[in-house]
């Protein structure tokens, strides 16, 4: 069931009557544009105008002031000079209007000041109960209403099932008029300018249970409530598909944290693991993305492991497709005997019936048909992939005309490349007007594929549930973070450290933390040789750059020789770093090398990174990430999205390592990372896994200030 649209946002998407404060009989004005856009998009509610010159418009009196506006009226577009919207919003709320569109612009876009004059906009919308969209933005529009509070030029977008929710004007413009010309329409458009209320968030479950909508489509430049969004898109998107391209790639995240995870997961990788978890699918570009949405609105959705059928008449076309597949992650089914057979009956000799189908240059429109019916009938065949350059004996069009009703009663997605340009034309028009997908070259629409595939995916996931860990002491594991508090936060100690590990279920070696030489050889008798030192320092980030880390000591003697040698190197490489001792700990040598780790991310919460461990973490770069906590499903996802979750399986001279043990400690840490908020991050570098079991043989953990009210 789709989430249940706030009431306050009701008068933005079917208002009674909406009144343009700021209209203009001036047609160079946009406030004479949002005035007749509003008038010709066929709005049958109240419509009315107000400026302190009065006259009238387009047959309609122009009001003075909003006081005296009649019933009805519910919304009021604004687009006045950006000091009179203090003033104009207090008129709307004496009027009694509660939703307002403030289109001008010269607010936080501008600095400081402009800021400022959003916050008393703010206030004064929070002081009377009124919902504001913007500033800063061009409004929004329903095709089907119809409503129009743009001053976007016309004409409008045609009516269709795609939304589109921008943080930009402009690219709403862009958008429209390139989005006429590909043959597809909006069912609803949402410019959401500065966002000062109303966020991406709040006009989701809106948009999507408009009964026209089939997919909604996002321009993010951030999100304004990581959490919040996630949770409501996930909702949403298990009702109607949910594509976003997200834009900043390439601004600077945070900046680099002391922990690998931390200096790892950069604000894309929050984004990627965010939308991931909220069945959002993320495109690279905005072709990329109103192509994958014209497939998820026109066709039927797949399996998730899709097996693609390619059917052309030109083997270079049908190579290009093949690659495509495997690129994008589907894979070429595998035609049965009897699929073959037909063909080649239907086909001329040299033709090639294995997957992708060459019928050659001569194939007339009534064999594309016939060849597309065979592969449709195919039960191993779960999508198809038609692709028709220009045919040297027949039009394009007549190809399309015999396409049509094929595709149109399919149950499997059918896409079509139509390569060229002016000798497609009528084949484009005819399948753009029965909403067919149509793209210009093989490898869009195989991403079109992969696109229903992904959701296709999502759907078939579990609803997020808490996953039953044994063992877990969540009460330990807060003594112990109230025990290591300190003012100012600060990295944990080791033997705390180790102790909240052992608190949920994952083990770490025996180990002591030793102050002299002698300690040191008396903990390794204790501990069984042979055993590893290493230097503790919560300034020292990664003890191996400084040779910070001695192994395989095998007597009581390499443990003093050691123990010198290593505070010796320390105090020289490092001089003004605080060491807190020595740690010996015993040796674990057996088993494949992964890193684990948690680093909370400002918007979006705790976020989990798996992937290759040891020295050169940061180097490899083959590292994962996902919002936590977890299920299991998602947690051995994100170990086999890497080649260290991959090669636990085994590789050549590697023996296979415990794949279930690493997915029980990344459900662990995720847990962990939930249950207590004032971590700020934690890492186990290298976690060694084994034949049966994994051991945390370093970790480190870097707490926040200790002023929560549970920990009072």
């Amino acid at each position: 069931m789709l989430p249940v649209t706030d009431p306050s946002l009701i008068p933005f998407f079917d208002p009674r009557g909406v009144v343009v404060i700021g209209a203009s009989t001036n047609p160079a004005k946009l406030g004479h544009g949002i005035a007749q856009n509003l008038v010709n998009s066929g709005y049958q509610g109240a419509i009315h105008f107000v400026n302190p010159r009065g006259g009238r418009l387009f047959e309609r009196l122009i009001h003075t002031e909003p006081e005296q506006v009649p019933d009805p009226v519910d919304l009021a577009v604004i687009l006045v000079p950006p000091d009179a919207v203090p003033a104009t919003l207090e008129a709307c709320e004496t009027r009694g209007i509660r939703a307002a569109i403030i289109a001008s612009g010269g607010f936080g876009e501008t600095g400081l000041e402009g800021a400022a004059l959003e916050e008393t906009c703010l206030a004064i919308a929070h002081r009377n109960n009124m919902r504001l969209m913007g500033p800063n933005c061009i409004g929004l529009l329903d095709t089907h209403l119809p409503l129009d509070t743009t001053f976007l030029p016309p004409p409008g977008p045609p009516a269709g099932d795609i939304a589109f929710i921008s943080h930009s004007g402009a690219i709403c413009a862009a958008i429209i008029d390139w989005a006429r010309g590909q043959g597809f329409g909006f069912s609803r458009l949402v410019s959401l300018g500065n966002q000062i209320d109303v966020t991406e968030t709040d006009v989701l479950a809106p948009v999507a249970a408009d009964p026209h909508t089939r997919v909604v489509t996002l321009y993010l430049e951030a999100i304004s409530d990581g959490r919040r969004f996630v949770e409501l898109a996930r909702q949403v998107s298990r009702h109607k598909p949910l594509l976003a391209l997200k834009v900043g790639r390439t601004a600077a995240g945070r900046q680099a944290a002391a922990s690998h995870t931390g200096a790892l997961a950069g604000q894309e990788a929050a984004f990627d693991a965010a939308l991931r978890r909220a069945g959002v699918l993320r495109a690279e570009t905005a072709e990329q993305l109103f192509d994958w949405a014209r497939a998820l609105a026109w066709c039927p959705i797949p399996n998730a492991d899709m097996r693609v059928a390619v059917l052309t008449n030109a083997g270079g076309p049908g190579v290009m497709a093949a690659d495509a597949v495997e690129t994008n992650g589907l894979s070429l089914a595998a035609l049965n005997a009897a699929t073959m057979g037909r063909l080649r009956e239907l086909l001329p000799p040299a033709a090639s019936v294995a997957n992708p189908v060459d019928m050659l240059a001569s194939a007339s429109p009534q064999q594309y048909a016939a060849g597309l019916r065979l592969l449709l009938d195919d039960e191993g065949v779960d999508g198809v992939i038609v692709i028709l350059p220009p045919p040297p004996m027949y039009t394009a069009g007549s190809v399309a005309r015999q396409l049509i009703p094929l595709i149109q009663t399919a149950d499997k997605p059918v896409v079509v490349a139509l390569m060229g340009h002016g000798l497609v034309q009528e084949g484009l028009a005819f399948l753009r007007a029965v909403h067919i997908p149509t793209y210009t070259f093989p490898e869009a629409a195989v991403s079109a594929l992969a696109a229903l595939a992904q959701h296709a995916a999502f759907l078939s996931t579990e609803q997020i549930q808490p996953h039953a860990l044994p063992g877990l002491d969540v009460g330990r594991a807060r003594q112990i973070l109230r025990d290591a508090a300190d003012s100012t936060g600060g990295w944990l100690p080791q033997d705390k450290l180790a102790a909240m590990l052992n608190a949920y279920g994952i083990t770490t070696p025996p180990s002591r933390v030793v102050r002299s030489a002698e300690e040191a050889a008396a903990a390794a008798r204790a501990i069984g040789f042979p055993v590893a030192l290493k230097v503790v320092s919560p300034t020292i980030t990664h003890k191996t750059d400084i040779g910070g880390v001695t192994l395989n000591l095998a007597d009581e003697a390499a443990v003093t020789t050691a123990y010198h040698e290593l505070l010796a190197r320390a105090k020289a490489l490092r001089p003004e770093a605080h060491i807190a001792g020595l740690e010996v700990q015993q040796m674990v040598s057996e088993g494949q090398e992964v890193i684990a780790g948690v680093t909370r991310d400002p918007q979006f919460g705790p976020l989990l990174m798996f992937g290759s461990g040891g020295v050169e973490v940061e180097g490899l770069q083959d590292v994962a990430f996902a919002l936590a906590p977890l299920t299991a499903n998602e947690a051995r996802q994100l170990v086999r999205e890497t080649w260290a979750g991959r090669k636990l399986q085994g590789y050549r001279s590697i023996p296979p390592a415990d794949e279930t043990a690493v997915i029980d400690i990344l459900l662990r840490l995720g847990q962990l990372a939930e249950d207590l908020p004032q971590l700020a991050e934690i890492e186990i570098n290298p976690l060694i896994v084994s034949r049966r079991g994994a051991v945390a043989v370093d970790a480190r953990a870097h707490h926040l200030q200790y002023n929560a009210p549970e920990f009072a």
